[in-house]
Parts: structure tokens; C-alpha cells; sequence
């Protein structure tokens, strides 16, 4: 259970379920974080695995795991005694205007974090990112490497950066892709301040990228002149929804579509996967000429402030990490208010991460990590960090910090927009990657790859895969599998 004091774990543990796609017989086990920090590794190799192996080739077993408290771990971090709770006591009235929905939220918020704490017992104290990092030698220690190869996503990439500082004699070849800023995370208030750095610029990207597309994009439908224009469209639609827009699909499909179900279910976890931007085209396209019915069963009917899965496992893993409770936060609703407005108010989608602000501000459960950020880390081998140039979630900037805190590292950009480097193929990017993974080789400066796909594809139309030539058929399989990743809509994890 404590990964850090035997004695205080006593005969308490956690079980962690291993998924692992196999290489050759010789090969040495990649670890991989897919993110979250809520996000399955097992589920992730379930469906990815394949495609992994194929981009890293054959000589790695991909090795997934889910961190305590995530999924099939036991025990799992859930704040309910059972799915009946979960579905009677789970707050379903949050709105786009945190003036408005602030009693509504305070009041509920008291209870959840009561309820986490008694759920959770014991081990609810010792679900973060420290213990998980030692998690990991558990992991390695079961599997017979001493060595930590390992490749993490998003919140993956605060894990990685964790171990490296934690365990630096283990870490020989460490990659993080879509960097989060990882002293944020841990010792400010607000861990998520910088998050939308680069949110609007992609949104503006994707309305840009469309109009270049002409008929391609169904949003040039709209007879814009401008990306500006084309996206004062769509939010102007959007925001002029006083009242919401009832939706009827059949006697078991209706229901209502609000702003909030456009910005931060349709377009803010789209921006994440350029590869499908088309479908996210096509559903405003259809929405702003009058028909709703695509939109609503897509982005209507759920709650987008609320978890999406049956576990609580993002909150409980972020909030352990965070500085949390009275001993930081005012406790006062209105004190709370006054101080997080101005950070909602910075991005129309910064409202995603509304209810975590009461919920740090009320945690019941003490933190037992003492982790401090290190300025600078020497490992045994330098980390490679990915990164796009503009990510919605996961600036440049934090990638450059990153670079500066461990000695010797260095940045492989893939150019574009998109959550993490393979949220749009590139061979060039998989070729770094293959080159840091077999030799560690460690490019001397920056280095920018292009992306290579179009913004907008229609599903199910001929790829580029089919007109372009490769110069060998691993590369056309590497391609492949990278285009297969960016178009899966369930991957990143995002909240």
C-alpha cells in the first residue's frame, strides 16, 4: 500500500492487472501510460497494442498496467459503495455559469469528498503519482528488467517525469509525449493554470485548416471569409442558446442541447484529434442549418462536468497529487469563487475543469507524498520529449520546461495541432522514436517533423496511405498504425 514505509503498509496492498502485447522472444518490456491520469493502460493495449508494436517494432513487449485505483486495480478509487449510489448521488445539475451553479456545486461537494474518504479508507491516502512511479519498479522487478523503458501520454508524461526524478539510475529510456508541467502540477493551487495556453489557437487552427479545405470541410457550407469569421459563427450559434435547444430523435432519444454540450463535449475533445475533425464539421454544419438530431446524440444527454466512466479514479489520483484541502484552500464558497473566476474566465473551456476547484478545496483526504520538484535531474540516460507545436492541452512551453529540468534531453516536435504527437501520423516522429528506443540516440537540438495526413477526411474515403509512396513496407505499416491511433476517438483519455 505505501510504497515508501513497509511498516505502515503492514499486510494492506494494491493489486495492479498487467496487459501485455508480446515481441519477439528476446525483446525488453515498454511500459506505458496512456494518460488521464484516470486512463487504463490494459484498455489502452486491448485496443492500441498492435498498433504500438508496430511503431516501436517488434524487439518491445508493450506493456500496459492500470496504476492503483484505475480500472481493474483493487481496490478501485470509487467514491460510492455501488453502481445504485453512484447513479442516485452523482451531481447531474452542473451548468455553463459558474455564478449560477456555485450553491448547487459547494453543497454537493461537501458530501462527495465525505463520501471519497470513507469509501476509499485507508488506502484512498496513498492513490498518487509517487506511488505509482514506485508502482512501476513492482513492475519491473515481476518482469526481470532492472532497465525502465517507458512511454507516457499526457498525464503519462507527469508519471514519467515522477519516476525519472524519484528512480534516475532506472530511467534509460524515458519518453513523454504532450508534457504537462510538472512542478504545476504538484505545488500550485490551480495544477491545471496553464493548461489552455494553446487551446484557442487550435480551435482557430481547425476553423483555418477548413476553410483551406474548400469543399472538403462541410463547414464551408457556412460561406465564410474568414477563420475568425467561420468561428464567430459557430461560437455566436452556440452561446445565443438561452434556452436549450429540444431535441427529438424517437420515444427513447430526446432530450435538450445546451452550450455547454457544443463547446466542451463537441468541439473541446475534438480539437485533441485533428484526424477527425470532418465528423466534429459535419455535426456543426448540420447543427447551425437547423438540424440538431447528429449533435444531440453525439454531445447531448450527459453531463459535460461530470466523470464519464464508473470511477473516480482522475479526481482521487489528481487531487491526492495537488495541494488540497483547508490547509491550503479558503473555504468559504464565495472566497472560492472570487479566486477561481478569473482563470474560468480566461478560455470558454477552462469551465471543463469547474467542479475539481471544490472539490481540492474541500478534500478530506490528507496528502502523504512529500515529492519536490527537482529544477534539475540528471538520469542515467537523457528522456526524449514529444510534443506538438500546438496542443489544446499540453503546451509547447511545458515540454521546454521539461527540457530544461533534465540534463541532456530533448524535443522531437511533430508540426501541427493535436493532443500529443500521435494524434496525426508522422513517419519522421516514429523514426526518433525507434532511434532513442534502440541506439538512445538523443537529437543534438530541436528537432520539427512534419505531419502527414489531411485535417479533413471524410471517414471511410480513400487515406493518403493509398495515393503516396513509401520507401518500404514497414514504413507504409508504421504509417498505418499511427493513422490508425490518431482516428480513435476513445484515445488520449480525456476527463
Amino acid at each position: 500500500m505505501d510504497q515508501f514505509d513497509a511498516e505502515n503498509s503492514g499486510d494492506k496492498t494494491f493489486s495492479l492487472p498487467l496487459l501485455r502485447m508480446r515481441g519477439d522472444d528476446d525483446a525488453k518490456n515498454l511500459l506505458i501510460n496512456p494518460g488521464g491520469p484516470g486512463g487504463s493502460g490494459t484498455q489502452f493495449i486491448y485496443r492500441r497494442g498492435k498498433d504500438l508494436s508496430t511503431i516501436v517494432g517488434s524487439g518491445y513487449h508493450i506493456l500496459g498496467f492500470d496504476p492503483r485505483g484505475v480500472n481493474g486495480s483493487v481496490p478501485v478509487a470509487s467514491c460510492y459503495p455501488d453502481k445504485e449510489s453512484r447513479s442516485q448521488l452523482s451531481f447531474m445539475k452542473s451548468d455553463y455559469h459558474p455564478l449560477e451553479s456555485s450553491r448547487d456545486t459547494y453543497a454537493w461537494t461537501t458530501g462527495f469528498v465525505r463520501a471519497c474518504a470513507e469509501s476509499l479508507g485507508e488506502h484512498g491516502k496513498y492513490i498518487n503519482t509517487p506511488q505509482t512511479a514506485a508502482d512501476m519498479n513492482s513492475i519491473l522487478d515481476a518482469v526481470g528488467q532492472d532497465e525502465m523503458i517507458y512511454w507516457g501520454f499526457s498525464y503519462g508524461t507527469v508519471l514519467g517525469q515522477a519516476y525519472a526524478q524519484l528512480f534516475p539510475e532506472r530511467s534509460h529510456r524515458v519518453m513523454i509525449d504532450g508534457v504537462v508541467d510538472f512542478a504545476t502540477w504538484f505545488l500550485e493551487l490551480n495544477n491545471l493554470q496553464d493548461s489552455f495556453t494553446d487551446t484557442d489557437k487550435v480551435m482557430l487552427g481547425f476553423f483555418r485548416e477548413c476553410l483551406e479545405a474548400g469543399s472538403n470541410c462541410p463547414l464551408s457550407a457556412l460561406k465564410a471569409k474568414s477563420a475568425e469569421e467561420l468561428q464567430s459563427k459557430v461560437l455566436d450559434f452556440a452561446f445565443k442558446l438561452e434556452e436549450p435547444l429540444s431535441v427529438y430523435v424517437n420515444n427513447s432519444k430526446w432530450g435538450s442541447l445546451k452550450p455547454e454540450h457544443i463547446i466542451l463535449n463537441g468541439i473541446f475533445p475534438t480539437l485533441y484529434k485533428p484526424e477527425i475533425w470532418w465528423t466534429l464539421a459535419g455535426r456543426l454544419a448540420k447543427l447551425l442549418q437547423g438540424n440538431a438530431t447528429d449533435a444531440y446524440i453525439a454531445w447531448g444527454g450527459k453531463d459535460p462536468l461530470m466523470n464519464p466512466d464508473d470511477t473516480d479514479s482522475n479526481n482521487v489520483i489528481m487531487i491526492n497529487d495537488a495541494l488540497s484541502g483547508s490547509q491550503h484552500w479558503p473555504q468559504g464558497r464565495q472566497d472560492l469563487l472570487d479566486m477561481i473566476l478569473p482563470y474560468i474566465n480566461s478560455s470558454i473551456f477552462a469551465p471543463t475543469f469547474l467542479p475539481e476547484f471544490y472539490k481540492q478545496q474541500q478534500w478530506a483526504i490528507p496528502r502523504t507524498h512529500n515529492l519536490q520538484p527537482k529544477k534539475t535531474v540528471e538520469t542515467v540516460h537523457p528522456l526524449l520529449i514529444l510534443s506538438s507545436t500546438n496542443d489544446p492541452i499540453t503546451p509547447m512551453a511545458s515540454a521546454k520546461l521539461a527540457r530544461s529540468i533534465f540534463q541532456g534531453s530533448q524535443i522531437v516536435e511533430r508540426d501541427g495541432y493535436g493532443h500529443c504527437t500521435i494524434a496525426m501520423p508522422s513517419l519522421c516522429v516514429a523514426k526518433h522514436i525507434r532511434a532513442f528506443l534502440g541506439n538512445g540516440t538523443v537529437p543534438t537540438e530541436q528537432i520539427k517533423c512534419a505531419h502527414e495526413g489531411s485535417y479533413f477526411v471524410k471517414p471511410n474515403s480513400t487515406t493518403i496511405s493509398k495515393i503516396r509512396q513509401f520507401e518500404s513496407s514497414e514504413d507504409e505499416a508504421i504509417y498505418q498504425a499511427q493513422l490508425e491511433m490518431a482516428r480513435d476517438p476513445s484515445w488520449p483519455y480525456t476527463r
